[in-house]
């Protein structure tokens, strides 16, 4: 067999996504106007797909800030931090993350996958039992693998099958690790976390919480979706990415204890990756900041995620279950979703296309991500091109409930 073989299927199917006008894997956006405006192709377009939750990729502040270490401290670290060191920044934001979620350990990553790789694949070893909802994110199942623990899937925000899980388990339930993530990154619907936090203090078990999603969305202080519902305190470790609401690249891992501190020495994607550039490390302090002392801009990505929901639901979409800054809009086949993608696109409206087998129960979607940063004419006019494509003959009359 030749060495991309059994690549050929996913070749073809790619193929045929690509022949015939713009495609979804790995769209050029040519210019970048905004936090909101961009161009593809010959196309002005609302950006409605970024994750840019605050809006906070053009703040001046963090733009200045990270100028300023990279005129200082130069382009990158050129190592990881266990061989080369680390900078004063690197330590500087743990330290700032830690006052922020008042937490007493907190380790920065070179990505967001990679916090998760390094932190659950270090603590999901072979002895190790997972309980994992079945919606994670493709990083959590990879650090199980990584790790080689025993992986067991409940149904996807079910905590009743949670616990019917860990009651099979008998006494290794003490021990398990359950994974959950805050905001769901396909259908924007959220953790039943008060539950599952009432199952582990009856049962035992440690919680492990991605909020990539939901970091400086949710709560009063912007701490996430542990913060919101109050369950702090039986959260063990918080996880979180730069990619979002950060308006950059890394991540990072956050313990309700110091002994999260062993990581260092016993995680090999943190021992062995490069730690981050300088100037992500500032432009992140800086967002920060912003973060802890703009609660306004979470109140606008609110009112605009209520606004566009509220707006595609009034059309008749079917849509995820919550009001959320991930909006999605099921569109029947792929076919149908890639017609319906690229029409978007002419109309002025980028957002993602998601296909099985990377979306839940095999459906099709458009994602739409919302942002602080979007005005309230941006979001009507995402709307409009909805409004549009609703009549069309792209679809069919019937949406897939």
């Amino acid at each position: 067999m030749a060495l991309y073989d059994r690549f050929s299927r996913l070749a073809a199917e790619r193929a045929r996504f690509q022949d015939s006008g713009p495609s979804p894997f790995g769209t050029c956006i040519e210019d970048i106007y905004s936090a909101t405006e961009g161009r593809i192709g010959g196309k002005n377009v609302i950006l409605a797909g970024t994750n840019n939750y605050l809006g906070l990729t053009f703040d001046p502040n963090a733009i200045v800030a990270a100028q300023r270490a990279l005129a200082i401290e130069g382009t990158g670290t050129t190592g990881s931090r266990m061989a080369n060191g680390s900078y004063g920044g690197h330590m500087a934001l743990e330290a700032e993350l830690a006052e922020f979620l008042d937490r007493p350990s907190v380790m920065v990553f070179s990505t967001g996958y990679v916090a998760n790789l390094g932190v659950i694949g270090s603590l999901a070893g072979p002895r190790e039992v997972v309980l994992l909802d079945a919606d994670c994110h493709a990083s959590i199942y990879d650090a199980c693998v990584l790790g080689g623990a025993e992986v067991i899937r409940f149904q996807h925000n079910d905590a009743k099958d949670l616990e019917r899980r860990m009651l099979r388990l008998g006494e290794r339930a003490k021990d398990a690790l359950i994974i959950v993530e805050g905001i769901y990154s396909m259908l924007g619907d959220t953790a039943p976390l008060k539950e599952i936090a009432e199952i582990k203090r009856r049962l035992g078990g440690y919680l492990i919480v991605d909020e990539a999603h939901s970091f400086g969305v949710m709560g009063a202080n912007g701490r996430g979706l542990v913060e919101a519902l109050g369950v702090e305190d039986d959260v063990d470790i918080i996880l979180g990415t730069f990619s979002k609401s950060l308006a950059a690249i890394g991540g990072f891992a956050a313990g309700k204890t110091r002994e999260m501190e062993v990581l260092r020495y016993a995680s090999r994607p943190y021992i062995f990756t490069a730690s981050p550039s300088p100037s992500i490390i500032a432009s992140v302090r800086s967002a920060l900041k912003t973060v802890a002392s703009r609660p306004e801009l979470r109140e606008r990505l609110w009112s605009n995620a209520r606004r566009l929901y509220d707006g595609l639901a009034n059309l008749g979409y079917a849509l995820g279950p919550d009001v959320s800054p991930v909006v999605p809009v099921m569109v029947g086949t792929k076919e149908q979703g890639l017609q319906f993608w690229r029409a978007l696109i002419d109309l002025g409206v980028y957002v993602n296309l998601v296909l099985p087998p990377a979306t839940p129960a095999g459906i099709t979607l458009v994602r739409c991500s919302v942002s602080a940063a979007h005005t309230p004419k941006q979001i009507d006019q995402i709307i409009q091109a909805f409004s549009v494509l609703r009549t069309s003959a792209i679809l069919d009359k019937e949406q897939p409930e």
